[in-house]
């Protein structure tokens, strides 16, 4: 039994937490809700690491999780919300060439059941262009604004082991967070980085730079209950939510 308790303790949060998150979708469903989903790691890279160390061996973890996301927001909302959900491309066409599978048309496929507007990125100044100038920020401020995907402590890695072991060349650093214009988001924005070690310094730069609250994790995000539509939730040790 004693075994078996964290396991089971860590399992039941993670429902919970799937359970009460569209508790979270508050601001106003005529701004614009912007979900961010990097990209997953290659196979030929993760070979490498010990089993327990491996990333991404299925290749929509982020993808389903921002599915999850959307279809929640949604509900919550009855349908009347406007969603972006920027996806970042170059991973999903490396991985689709590794996998044998048209993953570009999969993930088309997610935006034409949900009606939402798909837009590709290629690295983290394009997600702060879009952020700027990819509506008339006068009149559709950002409410809601989420993450999926690998991150550490200062970025977030778009292409963490895509391209390079264990190395991200495509990021969005936190002293990029400046470059955002004051009065995007609106003042009651709904912001959160699921990925690892966020809340350990990105979240703050964000607030620092924005104005507006960012929740991250303490320690590291779990996607494994994808399957179970299971939101990613809190893996390590003493790990905890924070802003």
């Amino acid at each position: 039994m004693t075994t078996r308790f964290p396991v089971l303790w860590v399992l039941a949060m993670a429902l919970w937490a799937s359970l009460v998150a569209p508790s979270h979708a508050e601001p106003d469903p005529r701004d614009e809700y912007v979900i961010v989903t990097g990209g997953p790691s290659l196979m030929e890279w993760e070979q490498f690491r010990r089993e327990e160390h491996r990333h991404d061996k299925w290749w929509g973890n982020f993808v389903r999780t921002a599915r999850i996301r959307i279809d929640q927001l949604k509900k919550y909302h009855q349908g009347g919300i406007n969603i972006t959900w920027l996806v970042y491309r170059p991973g999903y066409e490396r991985r689709a060439g590794e996998d044998g599978q048209p993953l570009i048309e999969n993930i088309e496929s997610v935006r034409d059941k949900y009606g939402v507007r798909l837009v590709w990125f290629r690295n983290g100044a394009e997600i702060i262009n879009y952020l700027n100038d990819g509506q008339n920020r006068r009149q559709l401020k950002v409410g809601g604004f989420e993450y999926f995907g690998h991150s550490n402590k200062y970025c977030w890695t778009f292409d963490y082991s895509n391209e390079i072991l264990g190395a991200s060349k495509a990021f969005l650093h936190e002293r990029d967070l400046k470059n955002i214009k004051r009065g995007v988001f609106a003042r009651n924005a709904f912001c959160k980085s699921w990925g690892c070690h966020s809340g350990e310094s990105f979240v703050k730069a964000f607030k620092k730079a924005t104005g507006v609250e960012m929740i991250g994790a303490i320690g590291k995000t779990d996607y494994s209950k994808t399957y179970q539509l299971i939101l990613p939730f809190l893996s390590s040790p003493g790990g905890r939510w924070t802003s």
